[in-house]
């Protein structure tokens, strides 16, 4: 079950193509921590917290056809699926993805390879194309970064291997460079957060961003929307400072002590990811502020976030839903079997505020 409180949104587009829409819509998925280190905020079943497609909207985008993209037919189960993270699994979110990747590998019984890329660039591209040596018949990329992935492109393209990305877009040419996308809708997420931001502050005073990290249309996205919702909706709001923090806690933390140094006026603070929201905290902590003295929107869902609307520190968390696994699945495996899917497949997203954040904090990850 989702949460059951939404900030005001727009509707969510969808691409999805009609046959696949309702098997998609059905997926679930667990996130269960990885085997090592203290990964507990993932580690409990999450039960039907799963992704859900938006609905398909009148006239939906563009699909993609096996014959189409040069790829050749073949059984899931028999394939090897090949798995690149993009980020350290000290965020909740990556570890949450990876389990989600794993148990639906291990449930369907397909032979996984996975790899790491430590946020580096060019560890990710070395890692792809070695996952490719290895024989991955199909790819599964949650990429750091949008741009610079032609030689993985050309190396898959040389194999007709089919490609998905999760979480972010590549700049490439859907249903030739790559199959599909699957992901939120960031734009709308930045909106959603503008819209707290502006019922929090009552619209009015001074807001930072903490943006994430450069080079990814997630930042770019979020961005765009937050600023947008601010711009039409509360003018007497202002954006008065903007630095990335990287998506990393100890980042988030270090920014907002230079803007309590440079702006100790500051009315609200919308961080692009949890994990940097609660750095701002740590900051405004040993600032000596009091919870709700600034008020803090983030976009995720971890344990701790909305663990902090609980605590009076974060004002409100968009969801954005890392449990990837089982419509990454679903989709290859329609897909190798002939049938069209969607180049851009838009999940829902909830989220927590104050009035459902102690209810749903089980539904967290």
């Amino acid at each position: 079950m989702k949460p059951t409180t939404r900030l005001s949104r727009t509707s969510a587009r969808t691409l999805l193509a009609a046959g696949l829409a309702a098997s998609l819509a059905l997926a679930t998925g667990c996130a269960k921590s990885e085997d090592d280190g203290d990964k507990s905020s993932a580690s409990q079943d999450q039960g039907d917290s799963g992704q859900v497609v938006s609905e398909p909207s009148e006239g939906s985008g563009p699909t993609c056809a096996i014959d189409a993209y040069g790829g050749k037919k073949l059984d899931l189960k028999s394939a090897t699926v090949g798995f690149s993270q993009s980020e350290k699994e000290a965020n909740p979110f990556r570890i949450a993805e990876t389990a989600s990747i794993k148990a639906e590998a291990k449930k369907r019984g397909v032979r996984l390879l996975t790899a790491n890329a430590q946020s580096q660039f060019s560890k990710q591209i070395s890692d792809v194309q070695d996952l490719i040596a290895k024989g991955a018949d199909l790819l599964v990329i949650a990429p750091l970064n949008s741009d610079g992935w032609e030689p993985v492109l050309r190396s898959a393209a040389a194999k007709h291997i089919p490609i998905i990305t999760i979480d972010r877009k590549i700049n490439a040419k859907p249903c030739k460079d790559y199959v599909s996308f699957i992901g939120s809708d960031f734009v709308e997420q930045g909106k959603r957060a503008a819209d707290q931001m502006i019922k929090s502050t009552g619209g009015k005073g001074k807001v930072a961003i903490l943006l994430g990290a450069a080079g990814n249309n997630v930042t770019t996205e979020r961005t765009k929307g937050f600023e947008d919702r601010i711009k039409e909706k509360a003018p007497d709001l202002k954006v008065v400072f903007k630095q990335t923090g990287e998506f990393a806690r100890e980042k988030g933390q270090q920014v907002t002590e230079q803007l309590i140094q440079s702006k100790p006026d500051i009315t609200g603070i919308y961080a692009e990811n949890d994990e940097m929201g609660l750095g701002a905290v740590n900051a405004l902590k040993g600032a000596g502020k009091k919870a709700g003295d600034v008020k803090i929107v983030t976009v995720d869902g971890t344990r701790n976030a909305v663990q902090g609307i609980v605590d009076g520190w974060i004002d409100g968390v968009i969801e954005s839903n890392p449990r990837f696994g089982p419509l990454a699945f679903q989709t290859l495996d329609t897909f190798t079997k002939g049938t069209k899917v969607s180049q851009d497949i838009v999940i829902k997203d909830s989220a927590y505020t104050k009035d459902n954040a102690k209810a749903d904090l089980g539904k967290a990850y």
